[in-house]
């Protein structure tokens, strides 16, 4: 046992209390790799966009995998507002405002917005209108993008963010490295409460995002059927 563990008891269980917060903060960062993924592929696929695959990297730090994340939202959030743009210009104002309209019925949205695609792409798959409606109009999407890159940035800037994402690796040792009394213990203490702190809201947000992403992706499954 180390001599900071005889003199502060607790740490061994801050140490397996921290792992197991470090465990939750990949598991939400997986899902936003997996909806990501998920999300460029139908973009890919039905609005001609050509956003490239991402996978987390086990031998980089927390903030280089969320540098990852932000870089492909932020190319996502691009490729919308591109998307935005070509309605716009190659629509009536009228037809552009009626995308956008709450009260429009979203089967005309969605025969609108195939139509500019049908231009745009030359020839445009049948749910390529329901996607560009259910991402653009309903603004849901672009809403928790938004969310999730503050809170990547957040996670990335903290003392997260020097971590390596393996649970065993070189990161979680430094933080857990045998430094004689209250110094090891505060390292713990900092380390515990900067992940309790982001946890709570990046979980709800990544799953909000997934859940986002996969009723897009039902619908699309549901039209190619």
């Amino acid at each position: 046992m180390a001599l900071s563990d005889l003199l502060y008891p607790d740490n061994p269980k801050r140490r397996q209390e921290l792992i197991h917060l470090h465990q939750e903060l990949l598991n939400c960062m997986s899902i936003n790799f997996c909806a990501t993924n998920e999300l460029a592929a139908v973009l890919n696929t039905h609005l001609g966009c050509t956003i490239t695959r991402i996978q987390m990297r086990e031998s980089s730090t927390v903030k280089e995998n969320c540098d990852i994340i932000i870089r492909a939202m932020s190319e996502i959030q691009q490729q919308l507002q591109k998307i935005d743009s070509d309605m716009k210009e190659k629509l009536e104002p009228v037809l552009y405002q009626r995308l956008y309209d709450i009260k429009e019925p979203e089967l005309e949205k969605i025969a609108i917005a195939h139509k500019v695609f049908s231009i745009v792409l030359g020839e445009a798959t049948s749910t390529a209108g329901m996607v560009a409606v259910k991402l653009l109009s309903s603004n849901f999407i672009t809403l928790a993008v938004s969310k999730l890159v503050s809170l990547l940035a957040q996670i990335g800037a903290s003392v997260l963010g020097g971590i390596s994402i393996t649970i065993l690796g070189l990161g979680i040792e430094m933080i857990l490295h045998a430094i004689l009394g209250a110094v090891e213990r505060n390292q713990l203490l900092e380390a515990v409460r900067s992940y309790e702190k982001h946890l709570a809201e990046f979980k709800a947000a990544s799953e909000k995002y997934q859940r986002d992403i996969q009723e897009v992706a039902s619908l699309v499954r549901q039209q190619v059927q």
